[in-house]
């Protein structure tokens, strides 16, 4: 029995280059599979993945920075602290000046309290008892002087008494209409503006409260942190660029002679030259206005034309697609409106 030799070399690498020759030609089939095809087109484009940079709108010092380059975040997460000390503070004299307005506001709703009021009728009754006797004390000096009895000096003297009594009298009368009938309705809507204008300083507090706190807008990734703990930061300064993953666009572009080919909605399958996944789509923008093809996607048929810029949202995206990769789609035009007519 002959035992089973093994393989010389020529024989391995004859083997290997069938191997090649063989993934050369699946490769080849897969894309040049749709070149015939007259219900799909072609195109060519990059990955454009949304970014936003991520600022507080107060200022001041950061004391936490909860994320590093390269984390996932979900929507609603903490991202950043300031030191919220002094916008709590504010709220607090904020919180104050409501009360003392409202307090200011209800007293006028109110009016005076009842023991005031008594006060003043009080008051009433004494200048009512001066003026009484003020009155019969003038008669009397009036009639001692007609029978020459008293001087025409304490005639006159009696006289400016009454008159006095009967002023103070007037005065405590319309002081006690007026804590009687409450404050003037003038008073009452300035009481009100001043709770309004209260209330609303209130609530910018607050506010700036809650922007002390930086939250994710949205799923994403960290692809910078700007800033770290203790920084001090202006309004506005960026301290996270955050990529945003949902949704995933691509942008591509298509020559005029085809623009009529495909239409917003258009089902678009798209290859990367990283990974065999196919991903899959929908155009959901053409750009109204011609451009010339940018650098970074011209081909040699389209090197001098001009085309059009379309934005394709990609619906089962995955980490796969990253920022500006370059992307191959492949456009169904067979349910476009002009291949129907």
């Amino acid at each position: 029995m002959k035992t089973p030799s093994l393989p010389t070399g020529k024989t391995r690498w004859i083997a290997i280059a069938v191997v090649v020759i063989a993934l050369g030609g699946i490769l080849a089939f897969w894309l040049l599979r749709d070149r015939g095809n007259p219900d799909v087109l072609r195109l060519y484009g990059n990955v454009d993945i949304r970014e936003v940079e991520l600022a507080f709108r107060q200022s001041g010092r950061l004391t936490d920075m909860a994320f590093d380059e390269g984390d996932t975040i979900t929507a609603g997460a903490v991202m950043a602290q300031l030191d919220a000390t002094p916008y709590r503070e504010k709220l607090a004299a904020a919180e104050a000046e409501l009360q003392a307005a409202q307090a200011q506001l209800d007293k006028l709703h109110r009016g005076n309290r009842p023991q005031e009021i008594a006060q003043v009728r009080e008051q009433v009754r004494q200048a009512q008892a001066s003026a009484t006797e003020a009155e019969r004390n003038f008669k009397r000096q009036r009639t001692l002087l007609e029978s020459g009895a008293s001087s025409q000096r304490a005639a006159d003297a009696a006289r400016a008494t009454r008159d006095q009594s009967a002023a103070k009298l007037a005065a405590a009368q319309a002081a006690l209409a007026l804590a009687s009938a409450g404050f003037r309705s003038e008073d009452i809507a300035a009481g009100k503006a001043r709770v309004a204008a209260a209330a609303a300083a209130l609530s910018q507090a607050r506010t700036a409260v809650a922007d002390a706190t930086l939250i994710a807008p949205s799923n994403g990734i960290v692809i910078a942190r700007v800033r770290e703990p203790g920084s001090m930061v202006a309004s506005g300064m960026p301290v996270y660029s955050l990529s945003l993953r949902d949704p995933v666009y691509l942008r591509a572009y298509v020559g005029e002679a085809d623009l009529g080919r495909i239409a917003s909605g258009t089902k678009v399958r798209v290859h990367t030259d990283s990974s065999a996944t196919v991903y899959h789509g929908q155009i959901g923008f053409i750009s109204p206005r011609a451009e010339f093809t940018p650098k970074t996607v011209e081909t040699a048929d389209l090197r001098t034309d001009l085309v059009y810029r379309l934005r394709v949202v990609v619906s089962d995206a995955d980490e796969g697609l990253r920022q500006g990769m370059p992307v191959t789609l492949d456009v169904d035009t067979a349910g476009t409106p002009a291949r129907r007519h």
